[in-house]
């Protein structure tokens, strides 16, 4: 991508007015996608995204530059823009020698996404509205997606790291809208991973996932609203782990604990959930969709137990985060892409499976809400308050769940609700999603068994 010696001088070009380390990430991205409403292509695109960030530290001060020239000029044109903001003109002039090495690949591409032709996106997101829109004569609307890319990334930083490392993320999207006179309800679903077009021979039934998603639509068009109060709530697996991500994922990066913004910091050891309660942030299983070789610091992954037993155990850590805690970094560091510095994000994380069964975890909870699938919310990281909607959910009553119920939301703080937890399922699943903070929007897995909160808000009519 770029030659070894000119990354070398430009390194120690970044540093020779000052800062103790610097580091380049370039990038060079293939991404396409293929958009269908109602069985007509309404999108169909290839991009490609090329460029080079470098940052430099000064003690914990830190600076960011990006560009889309790699040229060796272009990259030492940034290094000198960016050293000239550091300005100690009495810096001495440092000597780089990078070594070079390739990540290890945890996780093989079979079907590159760009060995494959157009018509076998187009045949995939056809499948998927074809049997979405068979699926009732309620359904008015679907909207079919495929998107995936390929990334090249080589970090190269001033203590000899130079580091390469190839991505393939693919995912696919069905929305099915149904309608009722005047009302609408929509259903989705929208699994990925790491992988290439294998994905749909190995993971992904295109045509049962758009039945999922119909289903979902025309159960929630005939419910009735779900009724407000304080209940024992049963959040069900896979993408349900979104409130542990949001209320209390976010709390446990170094981005946070480092500035003391989190109701975590200086907790480590303590107890902070229920006894029944473990939970995991693990980059390096197979081919998931928030899975890595290296993150973008060039940190090789890990899987790093965030809580065992309630006691927690580990922050997600990234370098500058790490310098100012006084911690080692944890493979955590992400970004979006090069135009974004890295900072400590999640990767997969879940809550590991526990002893009850799915059955007796409703038997046993008396009257309350199942909430089986999640929608989108909002959270303040720093106090950990939450309120999440919940897209698909079911009154229970003595035990047996009843009628399905719409407009429910689910209203805390996620420090109490790790403390409220008093059932956690046998079988973890996850469920796919773009996570957004201050190094951009990146692919993360949310996930856990079926678990129980004891009382929770839940908001309704």
């Amino acid at each position: 991508m770029v030659s070894i010696h000119a990354l070398e001088r430009a390194l120690a070009c970044a540093l020779d007015q000052g800062g103790d380390f610097a580091e380049f990430f370039i990038e060079d991205t293939v991404s396409r996608s293929i958009a269908l409403v109602d069985g007509t292509v309404d999108t169909a695109t290839t991009s490609r995204k090329h460029g080079a960030g470098l940052r430099i530290y000064d003690g914990l001060n830190s600076l960011y530059v990006h560009t889309n020239d790699t040229s060796p000029d272009g990259l030492m044109k940034l290094a000198k823009q960016a050293a000239s903001a550091v300005g100690n003109a009495d810096a001495q002039a440092r000597v780089i020698a990078l070594q070079e090495s390739r990540a290890a690949n945890l996780h093989p591409i079979l079907q590159l996404p760009g060995t494959m032709d157009g018509a076998r996106r187009s045949q995939l997101v056809h499948d998927a509205y074809r049997v979405a829109k068979a699926y009732s004569p309620e359904i008015s609307q679907v909207r079919s997606g495929i998107s995936d890319s390929n990334t090249h990334v080589l970090i190269a930083n001033s203590d000899g790291l130079c580091v390469c490392d190839d991505r393939t993320y693919t995912r696919m999207r069905v929305e099915a809208v149904a309608t009722k006179g005047t009302e609408s309800q929509t259903g989705a679903e929208a699994p990925g991973a790491m992988m290439g077009y294998e994905l749909f021979e190995s993971r992904v039934d295109v045509e049962q996932m758009a039945r999922m998603a119909a289903e979902q639509a025309v159960t929630m068009l005939h419910a009735d609203f779900c009724p407000a109060g304080q209940m024992p709530v049963v959040i069900g697996g896979g993408f349900g782990g979104v409130i542990f991500h949001e209320a209390c994922g976010h709390s446990l990066e170094a981005t946070a604990v480092a500035f003391g913004n989190s109701e975590f910091a200086g907790k480590l050891g303590q107890r902070i959930a229920s006894d029944v309660v473990s939970a995991v942030d693990d980059g390096t299983l197979p081919n998931e969709w928030g899975s890595l070789n290296i993150d973008d610091e060039g940190t090789p992954t890990t899987r790093l137990v965030l809580i065992e037993d309630g006691i927690l155990k580990n922050f997600m850590i990234d370098r500058l985060n790490g310098k100012r805690m006084g911690m080692p970094v944890t493979g955590s560091a992400r970004r979006q892409d090069y135009t974004f510095a890295p900072t400590s994000r999640m990767r997969n994380t879940f809550i590991l499976p526990g002893s009850s069964t799915d059955e007796e975890i409703i038997r046993t909870m008396g009257d309350g809400l199942f909430a089986k699938k999640m929608g989108g919310g909002s959270v303040n990281t720093v106090t950990s308050e939450f309120n999440f909607a919940v897209s698909e959910g079911y009154l229970v009553r003595d035990g047996k769940i009843t009628c399905p119920v719409r407009g429910a939301t689910l209203i805390g703080k996620g420090a109490e609700v790790l403390m409220r937890i008093d059932r956690v399922g046998q079988e973890m699943s996850m469920g796919q999603g773009m996570c957004g903070s201050l190094s951009g929007s990146i692919p993360t897995n949310v996930g856990q068994p079926t678990i129980r909160v004891s009382s929770l808000t839940v908001g309704g009519r």
